[in-house]
């Protein structure tokens, strides 16, 4: 296998990845903490991507333990916490009104990973299936919709996408300021609308619907559908796609937000934007996309695709959110790609997660790590070995 010039075989990834996934494993609980020092809680879409790292890893009974961690959160209505706190149940109290769990939830991944769990016939994953379902009818029949028909989300963090430049039209003030942009998060929670069993179903003061959390939605319905036969998922998560893949702009090569923000912050070509990829039925929209991922004078960064196109004027390869490579965005795009784009952004992906110590995310231009370092879902790059073979 090439991997340019990063200097590590297969066999040494691999160890090196085993050795952060078992620094971070919580046994007790059934989890891997992203980072133990600052992220020791278990995250749903974090746990579901390190459900498919312990599979390439090949330990499946964490695979499938992670997993079910992650869904024994669900309540009677579907809804699935975006965080859980089993280790210290009274924690969440202050900040989420709850026990246990958080009160909003995140992209539902457990969509795409069950399905490589089945079709790889992991002991376990058949009885997941139930509730992986309900997570997602829950989303696909109560989450209230935009105009669009596009989901909406009640909380920028439903998304996973904490700061990215689509929420600065959110920012209260002149222009985007970053603690402005905390101190509202705060305050959006206490303005989500719930149902009875507190599931959060709308956020009127926040009013957003990005098209990053309907395509994973919809995404997660189609790969969970393809193997079970479901076809009512598989009808509900068609139009979603169908919903997502209408707010394709030509000119910026993006698929663009709806809701507040849809003539002005939600047209900034991030990557976040570039994931209705995973749903088109249009051949030309996923070239147009490709190319501009392996394009340096676009997303193409030498270690891995930039969060933010080079030539946004927010475009910044350093600050949170503002440009730097997320290795589950590049594991996401590699997954909807043809095999010579996924190739070119595996290659670069890798190198970065090499060069950055494993890092939450990094420099598309230099490699350097920011946030977390080693963080656990930089792991997925183990999963573009077999691209690269």
């Amino acid at each position: 296998m090439a991997c340019d010039s990063v200097d590590r075989t297969p066999d040494l990834l691999r160890v090196q990845v085993r050795e952060v996934m078992e620094a971070a494993w919580v046994g007790e609980a059934g989890y891997t903490a992203p980072n133990p020092k600052v992220y020791p809680w278990r995250w749903l879409w974090d746990s579901c991507f390190h459900a498919l790292i312990w599979h390439e890893l090949g330990v499946p009974n964490r695979a499938i333990t992670e997993l079910r961690s992650v869904l024994s959160a669900i309540d009677g209505s579907g809804f699935v916490p975006h965080m859980g706190y089993p280790l210290d149940p009274q924690r969440p109290l202050e900040l989420w009104g709850r026990r246990a769990t958080s009160s909003i939830t995140q992209p539902p991944m457990y969509g795409h990973v069950l399905s490589v769990a089945l079709q790889a016939g992991l002991d376990g994953a058949a009885e997941l299936v139930e509730p992986a379902r309900r997570g997602l009818l829950f989303l696909l029949r109560r989450r209230s919709r935009d105009r669009s028909g596009l989901l909406r989300v009640t909380h920028p963090w439903e998304t996973g996408c904490d700061d990215t430049p689509r929420w600065d039209d959110y920012c209260p003030g002149d222009g985007f300021d970053r603690g402005r942009w905390a101190d509202h998060k705060i305050n959006l929670l206490g303005t989500v609308e719930r149902g009875d069993s507190g599931e959060p179903l709308d956020n009127p003061a926040f009013g957003a619907a990005p098209v990053s959390f309907s395509a994973l939605t919809a995404w997660n319905g189609l790969e969970l559908a393809a193997v079970t036969g479901d076809d009512l998922l598989a009808d509900l998560s068609g139009e979603l796609a169908a919903a997502v893949d209408d707010r394709w702009e030509p000119k910026l090569a993006n698929w663009t937000d709806a809701g507040v923000a849809e003539s002005g912050s939600g047209r900034v070509r991030t990557t976040d934007g570039l994931l209705g990829m995973l749903v088109t039925a249009d051949a030309q929209h996923k070239a147009q996309v490709e190319e501009a991922l392996c394009s340096p004078d676009a997303y193409g960064g030498e270690f891995g695709p930039r969060g933010v196109h080079r030539h946004e004027a927010v475009y910044d390869p350093v600050t949170y959110w503002r440009g730097p490579v997320w290795p589950q965005f590049a594991y996401l795009l590699a997954q909807a790609s043809s095999q010579p784009a996924a190739r070119r952004l595996a290659r670069a992906t890798l190198r970065g997660a090499v060069t950055s110590g494993f890092a939450e995310y990094w420099n598309a231009e230099t490699g350097a790590g920011g946030g977390a370092i080693p963080q656990s879902w930089t792991g997925l790059v183990l999963l573009s070995l077999p691209v690269l073979a």
